[in-house]
């Protein structure tokens, strides 16, 4: 048997268990009895369809594991019925939660297909989201010194003519020293807050008048460009953003549910823990 077959086989037993348990009888040309009971060839395209990977040949070899492993689950459930274990109580709940959970996840998947994301509101969702988002990034260069007499010092070269670029060789920061200070393209929302303060209040092309004191030490900045930075494309995150939005509307749709639900506390509501509020 494949290994999905075989990763199958606890969840096809307590589904077809369920099944098995009832009076009616299997519809379906049959394939084979096992002590007269009929495993019919319509089952077996089920199994098949569930538990083998899309894409995967179905030959005549995987349809005779497929068989076998129908065999033996009803070779399987008559010894669990001999046993009593079809009338025990947990086993009983157990087999009740599984196939009201296949239920309800078969309700979730038909309100999802007759619930589409259109394109349109995918679209709308993927504008606003990148409206909100649209923050500006800047190209800051800097010099990072101990003492704030040392970065008054290079504010009076720059002040001078000197090139920046020449002064940051002497930056204590390592990684820009040797690019000249250069940080490259990034939110200020990076930096630490003195930092990205002292950024957004400068001009294209200007540099801090004053040191700039942070936990690092004393910084002089100087502000390259700014820019607003480019949003995926809409194509590239269209199937995760829809997604995220059936989601949405699914958690919501069961919200609505509950919410018109007839809710009656019972006596043992009383010792469990009350869900906290949804903020």
């Amino acid at each position: 048997m494949t290994h999905s077959l075989k990763a199958g086989v606890a969840a096809v037993l307590a589904v077809l268990a369920l099944a098995a348990c009832g009076d009616k009888a299997p519809s379906g040309d049959v394939l084979v009895k096992v002590d007269g009971k009929a495993i019919t060839a319509e089952t077996l395209d089920w199994l098949l369809k569930e538990q083998v990977p899309a894409g995967t040949p179905i030959d005549d070899a995987l349809r005779a594991k497929a068989r076998e492993h129908l065999i033996q689950r009803e070779v399987l459930l008559e010894a669990a019925r001999k046993a009593g274990l079809d009338k025990d109580p947990a086993v009983k709940q157990r087999m009740d939660y599984i196939r009201d959970e296949q239920l309800v996840n078969a309700y979730i998947k038909d309100w999802l297909a007759k619930n589409p994301v259109s394109d349109d509101k995918v679209k709308a969702e993927y504008d606003k989201r990148t409206g909100e988002s649209a923050q500006m990034e800047y190209h800051a260069r800097h010099i990072l010194v101990e003492k704030e007499d040392d970065a008054k010092a290079i504010i009076a070269k720059l002040d001078k003519g000197a090139k920046f670029a020449d002064l940051a060789k002497a930056s204590k920061d390592p990684g820009s020293a040797a690019t000249g200070g250069d940080l490259g393209w990034a939110d200020p929302a990076t930096f630490v807050p003195e930092f990205a303060a002292a950024l957004k209040s400068l001009e294209k092309g200007k540099y801090t008048a004053a040191p700039v004191k942070s936990q690092f030490g004393y910084h002089v900045i100087l502000l390259e460009d700014t820019r607003k930075p480019s949003p995926p494309p809409l194509e590239s995150i269209k199937a995760q953003l829809q997604q995220a939005m059936q989601q949405e509307a699914l958690g919501n749709y069961i919200k609505e549910l509950v919410g018109k639900a007839k809710l009656e506390e019972g006596k043992a509501a009383a010792a469990e823990p009350k869900p906290a509020a949804s903020q």
